[in-house]
């Protein structure tokens, strides 16, 4: 009985673990059938089996189409069998994924973040009017929230007026428009309880440590 013991160091290598040797084993097995029909039925049922064990991924939009992939993967692409999306090629596998295209912008400004010069290249292109004033303000507030963030806890609206002309390329001008931005006070409390509300079990934590305190 010893001699019949079967050691993972000594089985064929799983192409996907995830789905175990008794899926690789029906897949193996799958390969050498010659009866066409009897071939994509059993593919079919292999396809069933592997959406049961992983019911979390049935909601994904192309499952199916995952699925049927992974059994090509998992015969080594010998299976012959009809797939209702195609059969992919291990050339297609072995293709590197083009680059993330990362921002390649070095703002002088980093503490406002790549969205502030995004929101401000769109306020440029609106026409002049209540509306581009409006979005002006709303991306002036949103700088003076980042800056009291990142730097200190008090800023002049001249300052952030002075930065959003130069992001701007001098295309928004408050400066010379009377506008008050939010108090500073304001905004260090909403960051802090922005920060507050990232964290509620800490929070729970604390107030449930504080409960088992005696109290004499």
């Amino acid at each position: 009985m010893i001699d019949q013991l079967e050691y993972n160091t000594e089985r064929e290598h799983l192409i996907i673990p995830e789905y175990g040797r008794h899926i690789q084993k029906m897949v193996n097995d799958t390969i050498v059938i010659e009866d066409i029909e009897e071939r994509n039925k059993t593919a079919k049922a292999i396809i069933a089996v592997m959406g049961n064990l992983q019911p979390h991924l049935r909601d994904v939009p192309d499952f199916q189409h995952k699925l049927w992939d992974q059994l090509f993967i998992m015969s080594d692409f010998k299976l012959d069998v009809e797939s209702p999306f195609g059969k992919p090629s291990r050339e297609e596998l072995a293709e590197r994924p083009r680059p993330l295209g990362y921002p390649q912008n070095h703002p002088k400004y980093r503490f406002y973040g790549n969205n502030i010069k995004r929101m401000i290249d769109v306020a440029i292109g609106w026409e002049q009017g209540d509306m581009r004033d409006a979005l002006a303000i709303t991306i002036a507030n949103h700088m003076k929230k980042c800056f009291l963030n990142w730097n200190k806890d008090t800023v002049e609206d001249d300052v952030i007026f002075d930065h959003l002309f130069e992001l701007s390329k001098g295309e928004i001008n408050l400066k010379d428009k009377n506008e008050e931005l939010r108090d500073s006070e304001r905004l260090i409390r909403a960051n802090k309880k922005a920060k507050a509300s990232e964290n509620p079990v800490k929070k729970r934590n604390y107030s449930k440590n504080n409960n088992r305190k005696k109290r004499y």
